[in-house]
């Protein structure tokens, strides 16, 4: 399979390369927001042509499950899009449109407004949105709204002119559900932005804790349910203490499960601002990544883990092809088997017993970051790949 990272400059400019950032994508969502400053570092002037449409995870769950055909809904969509077309009208000239995370429906309005201006349309589609309805259960609460989310996607990759992902097993993904060819998608990688996660010294003296953290949003994917059970299992050492950071679907399953064992190894905190977030991944030992064996969490690497790397901590994480592909276990980045406990506790122990092993973890993947995965190497491969789909619309 033959899926360009980097193609080749095909083009010469004299004037910086004008993106229009167009949707209803989230502004927020670090996907967004390390492209956008990413290809603004790469020299590439980026002009945001957003409207809100979603009030949070829980808002699109419920429109997928259902409550897209809610009047009140409906008058919000319109609204949105009429707002957006509106914005987009003062926005001037610019070399190509860019439809950001999530698009499934932006891209429809992108395709016509980038015809009528005769300039190319990209869509970081990043995720499919269908295989996360899936994976969260929403067919079994509206099995209409899931086909119909099949068939919107199915007909939205079809109309951008370059498709952006971060690994080539995604691709492969949506190759096989909706027959798309390998060549009209293009990698650029996940990364993370080094503005917040950095080295940071920890506000406290050093102990004889071990202390192992994972923070993110409790879905099935991160397979957070094998955490508690390694934790379980290295219960008998208090010297190695887990720490859970924020909030989702699985939380109050796990905190249950460790409260039904009673383990005094573990603490659950909320969401954190991202300044106090930085301050607990500064004194945690290690960082954890995703453990579970659903398709999206095999196919993708999460934020998470190059974060981690960013702040120079050794990462464990679940083993899959999509890790591999990019990183080293042993060299920059601690993998073991998914849905595997002991391999879990196992891996957490050696890291204890290893500081060195940990300390050298943690400044590969530091290094191997700056070298591929920061803002500014992740804007030069986006940056790339929409001065050719210029080039190849010329």
């Amino acid at each position: 399979m033959n899926i360009p990272i980097l193609e080749g400059t095909k083009i010469q400019r004299n004037q910086p390369l004008r993106v229009c950032y167009f949707g209803t994508y989230r502004q927020e969502y670090s996907r967004n927001q390390i492209m956008i400053e990413g290809l603004r570092r790469a020299g590439v002037e980026v002009v945001e042509c957003h409207e809100s449409l979603w009030r949070g995870v829980e808002d699109r769950i419920q429109a997928a499950s259902g409550k897209w055909k809610h009047p009140t809904f409906v008058r919000r969509f319109f609204h949105a899009y009429w707002n957006l077309h509106k914005k987009y009208r003062k926005i001037g000239d610019y070399d190509i449109l860019v439809v950001g995370y999530p698009g499934q429906l932006d891209v429809f309005m992108a395709r016509v407004l980038a015809w009528l201006r005769h300039k190319p349309l990209v869509w970081d589609i990043f995720m499919s949105i269908y295989l996360i309805s899936l994976e969260r259960g929403l067919d079994k609460r509206s099995r209409l709204s899931t086909s119909l989310l099949h068939c919107l996607e199915w007909t939205a990759c079809r109309l951008p002119n370059r498709l952006i992902i971060d690994t080539s097993e995604y691709v492969t993904w949506f190759g096989k559900t909706y027959d798309i060819p390998a060549r009209r998608f293009h990698l650029v990688p996940t990364g993370a932005d080094e503005r917040i996660f950095h080295p940071v010294a920890p506000l406290i003296a050093e102990d004889h804790t071990f202390r192992v953290i994972y923070y993110g949003t409790f879905i099935r994917n991160h397979g957070v349910e094998n955490i508690i059970e390694a934790a379980h299992l290295l219960a008998a050492d208090p010297s190695i203490q887990f720490e859970f950071i924020g909030d989702g679907p699985e939380r109050e399953k796990v905190h249950d499960l460790a409260v039904s064992y009673q383990l005094n190894n573990v603490t659950f905190l909320s969401w954190l601002e991202k300044t106090d977030l930085v301050e607990r991944i500064a004194m945690a030992d290690v960082c954890l990544g995703a453990f579970g064996e659903t398709p999206q969490s095999l196919m993708t690497i999460q934020n998470k883990i190059y974060e981690g790397m960013a702040m120079a901590k050794p990462v464990i994480t679940g083993t899959s092809p999509a890790i591999r592909e990019a990183l080293r276990h042993g060299e920059n980045i601690y993998l073991c088997e998914r849905q595997n406990p002991p391999a879990l506790a196992e891996a957490v122990q050696k890291l204890m017993a290893d500081p060195i092993m940990c300390k050298r973890l943690g400044e590969n993947g530091f290094k191997l970051f700056h070298e591929k995965y920061d803002l500014f190497h992740i804007g030069q491969v986006f940056a790339l790949v929409l001065k050719n789909a210029i080039s190849d619309q010329g």
